[in-house]
């Protein structure tokens, strides 16, 4: 995990959620904010998992549920 997100996700207080999330969701997360050329882009990518973890209902604006809440 780049330093710079584990700062960000220490910050928020969210690494136990981000660390919640199966193994390919947060592979996602880091390829897909590593992959912005832009540093507005990848400040965009950040606050949308940022948001997402807080929330726990989103995935890549996907609804998505937590196993144990599942049905």
């Amino acid at each position: 995990m780049p330093a710079f997100v584990r700062n960000v996700l220490n910050e928020h207080g969210l690494m136990e959620a981000y660390l919640a999330r199966p193994p390919y969701q947060q592979n996602d997360y880091l390829g897909w904010i590593s992959r912005a050329k832009l540093d507005a882009t990848r400040l965009k990518r950040i606050n949308q998992m940022l948001d997402e973890l807080k929330g726990g209902k989103l995935y890549m604006k996907m609804a998505w549920k937590p196993r144990a809440e599942r049905s």
